[in-house]
């Protein structure tokens, strides 16, 4: 499974040279997170009513070509690797001719509400068991 968002880049996001800034990067992969899971059907905001987090552990990116305000892009997002404790996400950003333009990662790990690491796959098997699926797509 895939999951497709549109990028609009903003012209605050951008540097003095009209390049988006490395730091947007990481809220646009959030927002791919957000809308895969939405996808799914395991909206965010049940995953944390359910007193489950997802905290950051390592994030990777790759600038292939510069992005920049007054285009639009195309974030592709998916499951790379669902463990008990960690979920690694992948991310391609397209540009407006289907040129990859950046990739990038971000592992995560499962915590509970005292930000203690959980066995996904024990306190909550219908989401271990959709990420699984979702990485078999």
């Amino acid at each position: 499974m895939e999951s497709k968002i549109t990028i609009h880049p903003r012209y605050v996001e951008t540097d003095r040279m009209g390049i988006v800034h490395h730091s947007n990067y990481a809220v646009w992969y959030e927002l791919g997170r957000i809308d895969f899971c939405e996808q799914l059907k395991i909206p965010f905001h049940e995953i944390e009513a359910r007193g489950l987090r997802q905290a950051l552990v390592n994030l990777e990116s790759t600038f292939v070509k510069p992005t920049v305000f007054g285009k639009s892009y195309t974030l592709h997002t998916f499951v790379t690797s669902v463990k008990k404790v960690k979920l690694t996400f992948g991310y391609t950003l397209y540009d407006e001719n289907q040129a990859i333009v950046h990739r990038g990662t971000t592992l995560l790990a499962w915590l509970d509400e005292d930000l203690k690491p959980v066995n996904i796959a024990k306190v909550a098997p219908d989401i271990f068991n959709a990420l699984t699926h979702a990485l078999g797509q």
